[in-house]
């Protein structure tokens, strides 16, 4: 396995393949214009599966047109190793939440939010969100992470979300890890 397949910056979804990001971002943009006056959150969160000899990563990203639909695309990464540290699994699958919103500039943001911001009183809103497949609660491993990945996630100026409310990376991005 080469180094290729862990810098993949190409992302898919059941209608489209290899999509660059620049694409991913126009299909996001072309679907908040159809309808400005709505709340919308980006969502972008990565799960994890490990397999004998590797382990693949698949991030989703995820723009909501809240209670009216949304539209989504992944990105999978195949690391050429089992990885079996807790830690170091939950904190690249925070890296490479990271390394999608490094790609929403400010510029980009600007634009996102630009199109709503005429609507605001109509309903129009976007939040900005980096979901983590890791939980707070009691019986959770994962739960000693959850400070340190969410500082992670908050110092990029993204609102971070764990389980339950975490579903882009423990539901949508989970169902295509296996």
């Amino acid at each position: 396995m080469n180094n290729l397949q862990l810098l993949n910056y190409s992302f898919e979804n059941l209608q489209e393949k290899n999509m660059t990001f620049e694409q991913v971002f126009e299909r996001i943009v072309r679907f908040m214009k159809q309808h400005p006056d709505n709340a919308y959150r980006l969502m972008c969160g990565t799960d994890s599966q490990a397999h004998p000899k590797s382990t693949r990563f698949v991030t989703g990203i995820v723009i909501q047109r809240e209670g009216k639909g949304a539209w989504a695309c992944i990105r999978k990464i195949t690391y050429p190793r089992q990885i079996t540290s807790l830690h170091e699994k939950i904190s690249y699958e925070t890296s490479l939440t990271e390394e999608v919103f490094a790609m929403v500039t400010e510029e980009r943001k600007e634009r996102l939010y630009n199109i709503v911001l005429p609507h605001i009183y109509k309903g129009g809103s976007l939040t900005i969100e980096g979901h983590l497949d890791i939980g707070a609660r009691e019986r959770n491993k994962t739960r000693l992470y959850v400070r340190e990945m969410m500082s992670r996630i908050e110092s990029m100026g993204i609102e971070p979300k764990i389980k339950p409310e975490a579903f882009v990376a423990s539901a949508y991005a989970n169902r295509y890890t296996k």
